[in-house]
């Protein structure tokens, strides 16, 4: 074998080499990028925001679409602003539930919306409020309770509820005004999707107050996986969560509809 020869076949041993040294030091390097991807959390916290009663104004449109975050939409019937609310929230992305008003305990105190369903009324009666209820609310997912703490203790009344929406496929949210609620009992022997509320929001309409109702409700989500916090269509309930949400999503909180939560 001559010089030349042995040359070649150096330099073809030395090209070789350098080749399998590049390609070790590619999949080390892809090993260490691949150990710095990190998955998805799959089991982050899941957050459902509710804001109550739309429908008499449509003053705070403009803060609403500044929360940049899933939240529901419960909205009042036949208000002189139902119809635009929900058209403007279904635009936004948002979801839209009908907020019922329900016979409370204390009736002979508080001012009701007209039409409020009532324990003394009829099968007949209720269906047709109901139905006219939602009526006039357009692209309706689910119903919540106004008040009720009287109605969503009746096993009658919460049945003819229960039926229609079960036949329309809509979930029902408790805004759990009152511990003797059975709806989410009932709503097992009936088969419909339910949800429950965790936290109230802004019964105190301060924003210290807002604010600590708002960690309660991150506290219960972590515990529990999920939690639902309920507040209402106020000015500064509107501000607080455009400027706090964002924060708790940092966190590794998911926001989500209701309808994502209900069993």
């Amino acid at each position: 074998m001559n010089k030349l020869k042995i040359k070649k076949i150096i330099l073809i041993a030395i090209i070789v080499l350098a080749i399998a040294a590049g390609l070790i030091l590619f999949i080390i390097s892809l090993k260490k990028t691949v150990k710095k991807i990190y998955p998805p959390k799959t089991n982050a916290p899941k957050i459902a925001i509710v804001i109550d009663d739309w429908g008499y104004r449509k003053d705070n449109y403009s803060i609403f679409e500044e929360i940049n975050l899933p939240f529901d939409v419960a909205i009042l019937p036949n208000l002189p602003y139902s119809k635009e609310t929900a058209q403007f929230a279904k635009k936004s992305g948002k979801e839209i539930i009908l907020h019922l008003p329900l016979e409370p305990d204390n009736e002979d105190k508080i001012r009701l919306e007209a039409d409020t369903i009532t324990t003394l009324m009829n099968s007949d009666q209720i269906r047709e409020i109901l139905l006219l209820d939602l009526d006039s609310v357009p692209f309706v997912r689910g119903v919540s309770n106004h008040m009720g703490s009287k109605a969503t203790a009746d096993k009658r009344l919460m049945k003819v509820i229960f039926r229609e929406l079960k036949r329309k496929k809509m979930f029902f949210l408790d805004s759990f005004v009152t511990d003797k609620t059975i709806v989410s009992t009932l709503a097992k022997l009936i088969k419909i999707p339910v949800a429950q509320r965790t936290v109230f929001l802004d019964n105190n309409p301060d924003s210290d107050y807002i604010l600590k109702q708002l960690v309660l409700l991150a506290n219960k989500a972590k515990q529990n996986g999920s939690a639902i916090g309920i507040g209402h269509e106020r000015v500064l309930t509107l501000k607080v969560l455009k400027d706090y949400l964002p924060k708790l999503k940092k966190m590794g909180f998911n926001f989500v509809y209701v309808s994502e939560l209900v069993k």
